[in-house]
């Protein structure tokens, strides 16, 4: 009996540490997705992609609302380092908008398609410790992730592989961000 009170109370600790990690982690993505569409709102607003641009930042600014609430019902902090990350995800924004309408949509393209793959990579592990037990968080997270994935591909429709230099520019943006994930994973 002991022993399985103590496994019981191990499987608590780890699906709480692994709820946490999720939480944390996915409103950082969020806040840096808020941010980066402020910055190439900034830029680009009266543009021929201005409108696109706000309808994806609208959509980003519910998945930080339902990110905030996630975080609250759980008792999650939020990473120390999100005024860097908002920072740090403005100025991308604005930085690959200045590289205009493409090197917006690259951004776009380059950022989602990570997100996509890292909210995949969270349903496999939700899924893999417990559907039913995961259940309210799986159906969150596959909204989000479908919603991100579209508008990976609005980026794409939006000639965002045209921009110059697209592969490097798609390789320093994913690599920033994994180097993100990464470190809001732990703290």
């Amino acid at each position: 009996m002991l022993k399985i009170l103590v496994r019981n109370a191990h499987t608590a600790a780890t699906r709480k540490a692994m709820i946490e990690k999720i939480i944390r982690v996915d409103h950082a993505g969020e806040l840096g997705a808020d941010r980066i569409y402020a910055g190439q709102m900034a830029v680009l607003s009266g543009s021929s992609i201005g409108s696109i641009i706000k309808k994806m930042w609208d959509e980003e600014k519910e998945h930080l609302d339902t990110m905030e609430r996630l975080a609250a019902k759980h008792d999650v902090s939020h990473t120390i380092l999100s005024p860097v990350f908002g920072l740090a995800a403005y100025a991308l924004g604005v930085g690959s908008a200045l590289l205009g309408k493409e090197g917006a949509m690259a951004c776009t393209v380059a950022v989602e398609e990570l997100i996509g793959q890292h909210y995949n990579d969270q349903l496999k592990e939700l899924l893999a410790d417990d559907p039913e037990a995961h259940k309210e968080l799986l159906e969150i997270l596959t909204r989000l992730r479908d919603e991100e994935l579209h508008h990976h591909d609005t980026g794409i429709e939006h000639d965002g592989e045209k921009a110059p230099a697209y592969d490097a520019l798609k390789w320093i943006i994913q690599t920033g961000c994994k180097g993100a994930i990464a470190i809001a994973e732990k703290i």
